[in-house]
Protein backbone atom coordinates (compact mmCIF):
# COMPACT_ATOMS: atom_id res chain seq x y z
CA UNK A 1 0.00 0.00 0.00
CA UNK A 2 1.28 3.47 -0.99
CA UNK A 3 1.35 6.62 0.92
CA UNK A 4 -0.67 9.54 -0.70
CA UNK A 5 2.03 12.26 0.38
CA UNK A 6 4.39 12.74 -2.26
CA UNK A 7 7.73 12.35 -1.12
CA UNK A 8 8.16 9.56 -3.43
CA UNK A 9 8.10 11.85 -5.91
CA UNK A 10 10.82 14.23 -5.26
CA UNK A 11 12.43 14.17 -8.74
CA UNK A 12 10.44 15.29 -11.26
CA UNK A 13 8.95 12.54 -13.43
CA UNK A 14 7.87 13.02 -17.06
CA UNK A 15 4.66 13.94 -17.40
CA UNK A 16 2.72 13.67 -21.00
CA UNK A 17 -0.07 16.38 -21.26
CA UNK A 18 -3.21 15.63 -23.34
CA UNK A 19 -4.67 18.52 -25.15
CA UNK A 20 -8.38 18.16 -25.23
CA UNK A 21 -10.11 18.84 -29.10
CA UNK A 22 -12.38 21.67 -29.15
CA UNK A 23 -14.05 21.90 -32.49
CA UNK A 24 -17.19 19.59 -31.41
CA UNK A 25 -17.40 22.30 -28.55
CA UNK A 26 -17.24 25.53 -30.99
CA UNK A 27 -19.49 24.05 -33.34
CA UNK A 28 -22.15 23.15 -30.47
CA UNK A 29 -21.62 26.76 -29.30
CA UNK A 30 -22.32 28.42 -32.59
CA UNK A 31 -25.48 26.08 -32.72
CA UNK A 32 -26.88 27.53 -29.49
CA UNK A 33 -25.96 31.20 -31.16
CA UNK A 34 -27.39 30.97 -33.84
CA UNK A 35 -31.08 29.02 -32.11
CA UNK A 36 -30.70 31.76 -29.76
CA UNK A 37 -30.80 34.85 -32.41
CA UNK A 38 -33.57 33.09 -34.42
CA UNK A 39 -35.94 32.57 -31.49
CA UNK A 40 -34.90 36.62 -30.91
CA UNK A 41 -35.80 37.88 -34.28
CA UNK A 42 -38.84 35.89 -35.79
CA UNK A 43 -42.02 36.22 -34.57
CA UNK A 44 -44.24 34.34 -32.40
CA UNK A 45 -45.75 31.47 -34.13
CA UNK A 46 -48.96 32.34 -31.42
CA UNK A 47 -51.63 34.46 -32.72
CA UNK A 48 -51.97 37.84 -31.07
CA UNK A 49 -55.42 39.58 -31.00
CA UNK A 50 -54.71 43.19 -33.17
CA UNK A 51 -54.73 46.34 -31.55
CA UNK A 52 -56.71 49.01 -32.87
CA UNK A 53 -54.34 51.69 -34.49
CA UNK A 54 -55.52 55.26 -34.97
CA UNK A 55 -55.20 56.25 -38.73
CA UNK A 56 -52.39 59.18 -37.23
CA UNK A 57 -50.58 56.23 -35.63
CA UNK A 58 -51.09 54.34 -38.74
CA UNK A 59 -49.59 57.12 -40.83
CA UNK A 60 -46.34 57.38 -38.80
CA UNK A 61 -45.76 54.04 -38.92
CA UNK A 62 -45.40 54.12 -42.42
CA UNK A 63 -43.39 57.43 -42.29
CA UNK A 64 -40.84 55.46 -40.11
CA UNK A 65 -41.34 51.91 -41.64
CA UNK A 66 -37.17 52.99 -43.29
CA UNK A 67 -36.27 54.06 -39.79
CA UNK A 68 -33.43 52.58 -37.88
CA UNK A 69 -34.28 49.97 -35.56
CA UNK A 70 -35.81 50.76 -32.34
CA UNK A 71 -33.14 51.06 -29.42
CA UNK A 72 -35.08 49.06 -27.01
CA UNK A 73 -36.07 46.01 -29.25
CA UNK A 74 -32.59 45.55 -30.09
CA UNK A 75 -31.82 45.04 -26.47
CA UNK A 76 -34.07 43.13 -25.73
CA UNK A 77 -32.33 40.90 -28.63
CA UNK A 78 -29.34 41.51 -26.75
CA UNK A 79 -30.52 40.06 -23.27
CA UNK A 80 -32.34 37.42 -25.15
CA UNK A 81 -29.21 36.48 -26.38
CA UNK A 82 -27.48 36.69 -23.44
CA UNK A 83 -29.88 34.44 -21.27
CA UNK A 84 -29.55 31.44 -24.20
CA UNK A 85 -25.67 31.77 -23.53
CA UNK A 86 -25.42 31.44 -19.88
CA UNK A 87 -23.53 29.11 -18.55
CA UNK A 88 -25.32 25.88 -17.14
CA UNK A 89 -26.11 26.24 -13.51
CA UNK A 90 -23.23 24.81 -10.75
CA UNK A 91 -23.80 21.54 -9.85
CA UNK A 92 -23.80 20.21 -6.00
CA UNK A 93 -19.20 19.21 -7.12
CA UNK A 94 -19.36 22.65 -8.06
CA UNK A 95 -20.95 24.00 -5.29
CA UNK A 96 -19.13 21.77 -2.95
CA UNK A 97 -15.68 22.49 -4.25
CA UNK A 98 -16.10 26.79 -4.08
CA UNK A 99 -16.68 26.22 -1.10
CA UNK A 100 -14.40 23.67 0.46
CA UNK A 101 -11.72 24.61 -2.23
CA UNK A 102 -9.95 27.53 -0.19
CA UNK A 103 -9.84 26.07 2.79
CA UNK A 104 -7.48 23.19 1.04
CA UNK A 105 -3.71 23.47 1.56
CA UNK A 106 -0.57 22.65 0.13
CA UNK A 107 1.84 21.33 2.72
CA UNK A 108 5.32 21.22 2.01
CA UNK A 109 7.98 19.79 4.85
CA UNK A 110 11.43 19.13 4.72
CA UNK A 111 13.46 16.64 6.41
CA UNK A 112 17.12 15.43 6.55
CA UNK A 113 17.73 11.77 5.22
CA UNK A 114 18.26 8.77 7.31
CA UNK A 115 19.25 5.54 6.49
CA UNK A 116 16.68 3.07 5.40
CA UNK A 117 15.39 0.71 7.62
CA UNK A 118 13.88 2.26 10.49
CA UNK A 119 9.98 2.47 10.28
CA UNK A 120 8.19 5.20 12.62
CA UNK A 121 4.85 2.70 12.35
CA UNK A 122 7.29 -0.46 13.66
CA UNK A 123 7.26 -3.72 11.85
CA UNK A 124 3.69 -4.03 11.94
CA UNK A 125 3.40 -0.80 9.29
CA UNK A 126 4.71 -2.43 5.84
CA UNK A 127 6.22 0.39 4.46
CA UNK A 128 4.86 0.22 1.27
CA UNK A 129 1.58 1.51 2.81
CA UNK A 130 2.87 5.04 3.03
CA UNK A 131 5.16 4.85 0.25
CA UNK A 132 9.04 3.83 -0.61
CA UNK A 133 10.09 5.96 1.85
CA UNK A 134 7.91 6.55 5.07
CA UNK A 135 9.65 9.40 7.34
CA UNK A 136 12.52 8.40 8.98
CA UNK A 137 14.84 9.34 11.83
CA UNK A 138 16.90 12.60 11.57
CA UNK A 139 20.39 12.35 10.03
CA UNK A 140 23.55 14.08 8.79
CA UNK A 141 22.50 12.96 5.43
CA UNK A 142 20.86 15.54 2.94
CA UNK A 143 17.34 17.61 3.00
CA UNK A 144 14.43 15.82 1.64
CA UNK A 145 11.38 17.62 0.05
CA UNK A 146 8.03 16.23 0.67
CA UNK A 147 4.19 17.69 -0.20
CA UNK A 148 0.93 16.70 1.17
CA UNK A 149 -2.29 17.96 1.45
CA UNK A 150 -4.20 19.80 4.49
CA UNK A 151 -7.44 21.59 5.74
CA UNK A 152 -8.16 24.76 7.40
CA UNK A 153 -10.24 23.69 10.70
CA UNK A 154 -10.45 26.82 12.51
CA UNK A 155 -10.82 30.55 10.78
CA UNK A 156 -7.45 31.18 13.48
CA UNK A 157 -5.21 29.05 11.27
CA UNK A 158 -5.62 25.33 12.89
CA UNK A 159 -4.80 22.90 10.43
CA UNK A 160 -5.42 19.20 10.09
CA UNK A 161 -3.16 16.64 8.17
CA UNK A 162 -1.55 13.33 8.20
CA UNK A 163 0.79 12.20 10.61
CA UNK A 164 3.63 10.40 7.98
CA UNK A 165 3.25 14.03 6.25
CA UNK A 166 4.89 16.18 9.12
CA UNK A 167 6.57 13.47 11.62
CA UNK A 168 10.23 14.38 11.67
CA UNK A 169 10.40 17.02 9.69
CA UNK A 170 13.01 20.29 9.66
CA UNK A 171 10.28 22.50 8.40
CA UNK A 172 6.79 23.03 7.88
CA UNK A 173 5.23 25.34 4.88
CA UNK A 174 1.69 25.98 4.45
CA UNK A 175 0.49 27.47 1.44
CA UNK A 176 -3.11 28.47 1.01
CA UNK A 177 -5.23 28.41 -2.48
CA UNK A 178 -4.56 32.20 -2.92
CA UNK A 179 -1.03 31.90 -2.89
CA UNK A 180 -0.12 33.01 0.49
CA UNK A 181 2.58 31.21 2.31
CA UNK A 182 3.09 30.72 6.01
CA UNK A 183 5.77 29.14 8.22
CA UNK A 184 3.32 26.16 10.25
CA UNK A 185 4.50 24.46 13.85
CA UNK A 186 3.28 21.10 13.99
CA UNK A 187 1.59 21.12 17.64
CA UNK A 188 0.83 17.32 17.93
CA UNK A 189 1.17 14.45 15.68
CA UNK A 190 -0.34 10.56 16.79
CA UNK A 191 1.42 7.64 14.37
CA UNK A 192 -1.43 5.14 15.62
CA UNK A 193 -4.27 7.37 13.87
CA UNK A 194 -1.85 9.04 11.40
CA UNK A 195 -3.64 12.51 12.32
CA UNK A 196 -1.49 15.66 13.16
CA UNK A 197 -2.11 19.51 13.63
CA UNK A 198 -0.35 22.01 12.68
CA UNK A 199 -0.48 25.87 13.55
CA UNK A 200 0.35 28.84 11.43
CA UNK A 201 -0.22 32.65 12.46
CA UNK A 202 -3.41 33.79 10.39
CA UNK A 203 -6.76 34.99 10.80
CA UNK A 204 -9.56 35.58 9.20
CA UNK A 205 -8.97 32.07 6.83
CA UNK A 206 -11.85 30.07 5.11
CA UNK A 207 -12.57 27.03 6.60
CA UNK A 208 -14.21 23.36 6.15
CA UNK A 209 -17.33 22.53 7.88
CA UNK A 210 -17.50 18.97 9.35
CA UNK A 211 -20.07 16.43 8.59
CA UNK A 212 -20.35 13.02 10.44
CA UNK A 213 -18.61 10.27 9.27
CA UNK A 214 -20.82 7.33 11.51
CA UNK A 215 -24.05 7.83 8.84
CA UNK A 216 -22.41 7.01 5.84
CA UNK A 217 -23.96 4.70 3.27
CA UNK A 218 -22.04 2.78 0.41
CA UNK A 219 -23.04 4.60 -2.91
CA UNK A 220 -22.64 7.99 -1.58
CA UNK A 221 -21.13 10.67 -3.48
CA UNK A 222 -17.08 11.46 -2.49
CA UNK A 223 -15.21 14.05 -3.39
CA UNK A 224 -11.37 14.59 -2.58
CA UNK A 225 -9.30 17.57 -2.67
CA UNK A 226 -5.81 17.66 -2.49
CA UNK A 227 -2.18 18.53 -4.19
CA UNK A 228 -1.52 15.35 -6.08
CA UNK A 229 1.99 14.76 -7.61
CA UNK A 230 2.43 19.25 -6.86
CA UNK A 231 -1.21 20.03 -8.67
CA UNK A 232 -2.51 22.28 -6.40
CA UNK A 233 -6.53 21.79 -5.73
CA UNK A 234 -7.27 19.24 -7.87
CA UNK A 235 -10.96 17.73 -7.29
CA UNK A 236 -11.56 13.95 -7.90
CA UNK A 237 -14.90 12.38 -7.69
CA UNK A 238 -16.58 8.75 -6.91
CA UNK A 239 -18.50 6.88 -4.44
CA UNK A 240 -17.82 5.58 -0.94
CA UNK A 241 -17.13 2.18 -2.05
CA UNK A 242 -17.34 0.66 1.85
CA UNK A 243 -17.14 1.88 5.68
CA UNK A 244 -15.49 -0.04 8.72
CA UNK A 245 -12.79 -1.15 6.87
CA UNK A 246 -10.49 -2.83 9.82
CA UNK A 247 -6.93 -1.36 9.90
CA UNK A 248 -6.17 -5.68 9.38
CA UNK A 249 -8.46 -5.62 6.17
CA UNK A 250 -6.08 -3.17 4.56
CA UNK A 251 -2.63 -4.68 5.95
CA UNK A 252 -1.88 -3.42 9.24
CA UNK A 253 -3.36 -5.07 11.90
CA UNK A 254 -1.68 -3.25 15.01
CA UNK A 255 -3.30 -0.16 13.94
CA UNK A 256 -6.12 1.95 15.49
CA UNK A 257 -8.23 3.27 11.84
CA UNK A 258 -11.17 1.90 10.72
CA UNK A 259 -11.24 3.39 7.45
CA UNK A 260 -13.69 4.76 4.88
CA UNK A 261 -13.31 3.22 1.06
CA UNK A 262 -13.28 4.96 -1.69
CA UNK A 263 -12.98 4.70 -5.70
CA UNK A 264 -12.06 8.90 -6.21
CA UNK A 265 -9.39 8.84 -7.47
CA UNK A 266 -6.52 9.44 -4.38
CA UNK A 267 -2.67 9.70 -5.29
CA UNK A 268 0.56 10.91 -3.90
CA UNK A 269 0.44 14.17 -2.67
CA UNK A 270 -3.16 13.48 -1.88
CA UNK A 271 -2.31 12.74 1.59
CA UNK A 272 -4.49 14.95 4.32
CA UNK A 273 -6.04 16.54 1.80
CA UNK A 274 -10.52 16.29 2.45
CA UNK A 275 -13.16 13.66 1.45
CA UNK A 276 -16.65 15.58 0.99
CA UNK A 277 -20.25 14.55 1.02
CA UNK A 278 -22.72 15.81 -1.50
CA UNK A 279 -23.27 18.36 0.67
CA UNK A 280 -19.34 19.93 0.87
CA UNK A 281 -18.85 18.49 4.45
CA UNK A 282 -15.40 16.85 5.46
CA UNK A 283 -16.44 13.15 5.78
CA UNK A 284 -12.86 11.60 6.01
CA UNK A 285 -9.38 12.82 6.18
CA UNK A 286 -7.45 11.26 2.49
CA UNK A 287 -4.71 8.88 3.57
CA UNK A 288 -3.90 5.81 1.48
CA UNK A 289 -4.04 3.95 -1.36
CA UNK A 290 -2.92 0.38 -2.21
CA UNK A 291 -0.13 -0.15 -4.15
CA UNK A 292 -0.91 -1.35 -7.88
CA UNK A 293 -4.88 -1.13 -7.80
CA UNK A 294 -6.39 1.42 -9.01
CA UNK A 295 -9.97 2.84 -7.16
CA UNK A 296 -8.79 1.84 -3.70
CA UNK A 297 -8.70 4.37 -1.75
CA UNK A 298 -8.54 5.15 1.84
CA UNK A 299 -9.73 8.16 4.43
CA UNK A 300 -9.81 8.13 8.01
CA UNK A 301 -13.75 9.21 9.13
CA UNK A 302 -13.75 12.71 10.08
CA UNK A 303 -15.07 12.01 13.42
CA UNK A 304 -12.27 9.96 14.75
CA UNK A 305 -9.46 12.33 13.53
CA UNK A 306 -11.33 15.06 14.85
CA UNK A 307 -11.69 13.59 18.55
CA UNK A 308 -7.27 13.07 18.19
CA UNK A 309 -6.58 16.36 16.77
CA UNK A 310 -8.63 18.14 19.25
CA UNK A 311 -6.27 16.34 21.97
CA UNK A 312 -3.00 17.01 19.63
CA UNK A 313 -4.23 20.97 19.34
CA UNK A 314 -5.23 21.29 23.41
CA UNK A 315 -1.46 19.26 24.80
CA UNK A 316 0.53 17.93 22.17
CA UNK A 317 -0.80 14.00 22.40
CA UNK A 318 -3.41 11.47 22.08
CA UNK A 319 -4.65 8.82 24.34
CA UNK A 320 -5.72 5.81 23.32
CA UNK A 321 -7.73 2.37 25.22
CA UNK A 322 -6.44 -0.34 25.17
CA UNK A 323 -7.11 -3.42 27.50
CA UNK A 324 -3.46 -4.98 26.93
CA UNK A 325 -3.99 -8.42 25.16
CA UNK A 326 -2.79 -10.31 22.13
CA UNK A 327 -5.69 -12.57 20.53
CA UNK A 328 -7.06 -14.04 17.64
CA UNK A 329 -10.15 -15.06 15.53
CA UNK A 330 -11.29 -18.91 16.57
CA UNK A 331 -12.16 -21.33 13.78
CA UNK A 332 -12.16 -24.85 13.54
CA UNK A 333 -8.94 -25.27 11.53
CA UNK A 334 -7.21 -22.80 13.85
CA UNK A 335 -8.53 -24.88 16.73
CA UNK A 336 -7.26 -28.02 15.25
CA UNK A 337 -4.05 -26.51 14.46
CA UNK A 338 -3.37 -25.31 17.99
CA UNK A 339 -4.41 -28.53 19.43
CA UNK A 340 -1.46 -30.29 17.78
CA UNK A 341 0.77 -27.38 19.31
CA UNK A 342 3.24 -28.96 22.10
CA UNK A 343 3.02 -27.62 25.36
CA UNK A 344 -0.02 -25.50 24.79
CA UNK A 345 -0.80 -24.06 28.22
CA UNK A 346 -4.32 -23.89 27.79
CA UNK A 347 -7.09 -26.43 26.07
CA UNK A 348 -9.60 -25.40 23.63
CA UNK A 349 -13.40 -26.25 24.52
CA UNK A 350 -15.52 -24.37 21.70
CA UNK A 351 -13.62 -23.33 17.82
CA UNK A 352 -15.40 -19.59 17.61
CA UNK A 353 -15.08 -16.75 19.45
CA UNK A 354 -11.56 -14.58 20.11
CA UNK A 355 -9.05 -16.00 22.02
CA UNK A 356 -6.57 -14.49 24.02
CA UNK A 357 -3.39 -15.71 23.66
CA UNK A 358 -1.07 -13.66 25.67
CA UNK A 359 -2.09 -10.72 28.37
CA UNK A 360 0.92 -7.89 28.59
CA UNK A 361 1.97 -7.53 32.15
CA UNK A 362 0.83 -4.65 34.16
CA UNK A 363 -2.37 -4.12 31.49
CA UNK A 364 -5.71 -3.25 32.47
CA UNK A 365 -7.10 -6.69 30.90
CA UNK A 366 -4.31 -8.12 33.35
CA UNK A 367 -5.08 -6.28 36.56
CA UNK A 368 -8.63 -7.35 35.88
CA UNK A 369 -7.99 -11.12 35.78
CA UNK A 370 -8.20 -11.87 32.11
CA UNK A 371 -5.74 -14.76 31.24
CA UNK A 372 -4.47 -16.22 27.79
CA UNK A 373 -6.70 -19.60 27.12
CA UNK A 374 -9.99 -17.25 28.01
CA UNK A 375 -12.48 -16.61 24.75
CA UNK A 376 -14.05 -13.51 24.78
CA UNK A 377 -17.98 -13.80 24.08
CA UNK A 378 -19.14 -10.57 24.60
CA UNK A 379 -18.35 -7.02 25.33
CA UNK A 380 -20.81 -4.55 26.79
CA UNK A 381 -23.66 -7.72 25.78
CA UNK A 382 -22.47 -7.01 22.20
CA UNK A 383 -21.77 -10.65 20.76
CA UNK A 384 -18.17 -11.06 19.70
CA UNK A 385 -17.00 -13.17 16.91
CA UNK A 386 -13.88 -11.77 15.68
CA UNK A 387 -10.61 -9.95 17.39
CA UNK A 388 -11.31 -7.00 15.02
CA UNK A 389 -14.73 -6.40 16.71
CA UNK A 390 -13.07 -6.33 19.72
CA UNK A 391 -10.69 -3.48 18.92
CA UNK A 392 -13.37 -1.84 17.43
CA UNK A 393 -15.02 -1.70 20.38
CA UNK A 394 -12.02 -0.33 22.56
CA UNK A 395 -10.20 2.43 20.44
CA UNK A 396 -13.69 3.77 20.40
CA UNK A 397 -13.88 4.07 24.21
CA UNK A 398 -12.46 6.81 26.39
CA UNK A 399 -9.53 6.15 28.80
CA UNK A 400 -10.41 5.03 32.60
CA UNK A 401 -14.00 3.62 30.70
CA UNK A 402 -15.34 0.49 32.37
CA UNK A 403 -16.20 -2.37 29.67
CA UNK A 404 -17.88 -5.86 30.63
CA UNK A 405 -16.46 -8.92 29.20
CA UNK A 406 -17.85 -11.91 29.07
CA UNK A 407 -15.12 -14.87 28.53
CA UNK A 408 -15.69 -18.38 28.42
CA UNK A 409 -12.45 -20.28 30.27
CA UNK A 410 -12.30 -24.06 30.74
CA UNK A 411 -15.59 -24.29 29.23
CA UNK A 412 -17.25 -22.12 32.44
CA UNK A 413 -18.73 -18.49 31.26
CA UNK A 414 -17.14 -15.78 33.39
CA UNK A 415 -17.82 -12.20 33.27
CA UNK A 416 -15.37 -9.23 33.95
CA UNK A 417 -15.03 -5.61 33.99
CA UNK A 418 -11.96 -4.10 32.63
CA UNK A 419 -11.25 -0.80 32.68
CA UNK A 420 -9.58 0.51 29.70
CA UNK A 421 -6.07 1.94 29.90
CA UNK A 422 -3.94 4.59 27.96
CA UNK A 423 -1.90 2.86 25.37
CA UNK A 424 1.68 2.75 25.88
CA UNK A 425 4.33 5.09 24.43
CA UNK A 426 6.30 1.88 23.68
CA UNK A 427 3.44 0.06 21.76
CA UNK A 428 2.35 2.85 20.12
CA UNK A 429 5.84 2.92 18.39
Amino acid sequence: MKSTSDKENRQNPLRTVFLLLIGGGVALLGDRWLAARNASIVPSSTPQPLAQVSPSASANANNNASSPPNPTAWLGQKANLAAALKPVDSNFIVNAVNEVGPAVVRINASRQVARRGFDQFGDGFPEEFFGAQPPQRRSNGPVEQGTGSGFILSANGIIMTNSHVVEGTERVQVVLKDGRRFDGKVLGSDSVTDVAVIKIDADNLPSVKIGNSETLSPGEWAIAIGNPLGLDNSVTVGIISATGRSSSDVGVPDKRIGFIQTDAAINPGNSGGPLLNGRGEVIGMNTAIISGAQGLGFAIPINKAQQIAQQLATTGTAEHAYLGIEMVTLSPELRQELRETPDLEFQLTQDNGVLIVNVIPGSPAMKAGLKPGDIIVKIDDKPITKSDAVQELVQNQNVGTPMKVELNRKGQPLTLEVKTGNMPKQIQG
